[in-house]
């Protein structure tokens, strides 16, 4: 490995200290390498602070030469003032002598700009350094500004003969529990790491979820809710103050304290309405919890990044509601404690 991917895998490093706390801004680690010695680093630490490139320029004495330095950063300093002002200004102010991205930024407000700007100033530029790492690293920032749309990932857990619940429903909820508790805190940690989760109406209804972060530390995600006809309860746990829920519905009503609604047709394109309005609230990242139907239409409309799908290899209901349909062949599989974790990218969506 040469070190310009030393340093970068450096920058990747850095940059995931800022998972979930900088969302809808991507996560950056910066370097700066005098000679073959790092001499300062920075990520950004979260939405609206310093990014990357400056908090690495600021650990350093105000007066310190960087003209013989050369910066690593994962993606394309910014040339446009945003919250903070345009870090290729900096650099170019620093006379940094080269700059070393992974990836070009696909925000169009950047968008190969802070390189230009960097090249006109004299400045040598050097791009594509481990940039399948850096896209996988920003997955949720590149698929938002490229598809228009947040990262999708599908979630649900399973019974070893493929069900997701006993039918009918038993009384005692705990007797329709299918994983172990080892999985129970993945399914937390994840949620921490993504701004929303989704749910319809018969998973609120039969499972009455908080769909917060309790098992682990961390931020509770945006909840959105599929409510056609305004069934639920007020006094359904999505609805408490823990977090900001969404409901998309046929009707229109009055948000309500941490309550939003949103008026979709149902008759058509349901889930790209969706989508399109959770773009449009920047949001970036949604796991997709269920029910099947829910997940099931995911799958078809082919609107979906990845599947985590937990499976009990001991537990078998014989009758109850079917897993969604997806092949767990021949794919990434790993222990959750005494569960099966298959990890599934979809090849369509890269």
């Amino acid at each position: 490995m040469n070190p310009s991917e030393n340093y970068m895998k450096r920058c990747f490093e850095l940059a995931l200290n800022g998972l979930r706390q900088v969302a809808p801004n991507p996560m950056v680690g910066c370097v700066i390498v005098k000679g073959k010695e790092i001499i300062a680093e920075g990520f950004h630490k979260e939405f609206g602070g310093a990014h990357a490139e400056v908090n690495a320029i600021n650990s350093l004495a105000p007066d310190f030469d960087l003209s013989d330095c050369t910066l690593y950063v994962n993606l394309e300093p910014c040339s446009h003032y945003g919250k903070t002002p345009p870090c290729s200004d900096l650099i170019i102010e620093k006379k940094i002598k080269k700059v070393v991205i992974s990836n070009v930024d696909s925000n169009p407000l950047v968008g190969g700009k802070g390189i230009e700007k960097l090249k006109n100033a004299g400045i040598e530029v050097e791009t594509g350094i481990l940039e399948k790492e850096g896209r996988e690293l920003n997955k949720r920032f590149f698929t938002f500004h490229e598809k228009k749309r947040p990262y999708i990932i599908l979630k649900w857990a399973q019974t070893n003969d493929g069900f997701v619940s006993k039918l009918p429903l038993p009384l005692n909820k705990s007797e329709n529990w299918i994983t172990c508790e080892e999985s129970k805190r993945s399914v937390h940690l994840m949620r921490s790491q993504e701004q929303a989760i989704m749910v319809g109406t018969n998973t609120v209804i039969n499972d009455n979820p908080e769909l917060t972060v309790r098992l682990v530390e961390g931020k509770n995600p945006i909840r959105i809710i599929l409510d056609k006809d305004l069934k639920l309860k007020s006094s359904f746990k999505v609805f408490n103050s823990a977090a900001e829920t969404l409901v998309f519905t046929e009707f229109r009503k009055t948000e309500a304290g941490n309550i939003k609604y949103f008026k979709i047709d149902f008759s058509e394109k349901v889930i790209k309405q969706i989508l399109d309005q959770l773009h449009v609230l920047n949001i970036q990242s949604v796991i997709i919890e269920g029910g099947t139907p829910l997940l099931q239409n995911f799958l078809k409309e082919n609107l979906w990044d990845e599947a985590k799908v937990f499976v009990n290899p001991t537990k078998n209901f014989v009758i109850g509601i079917k897993a969604p349909e997806l092949n767990l062949s021949k794919v990434l599989k790993e222990r959750s404690g005494m569960d099966i974790l298959f990890s599934i990218k979809n090849s369509a969506s890269l």
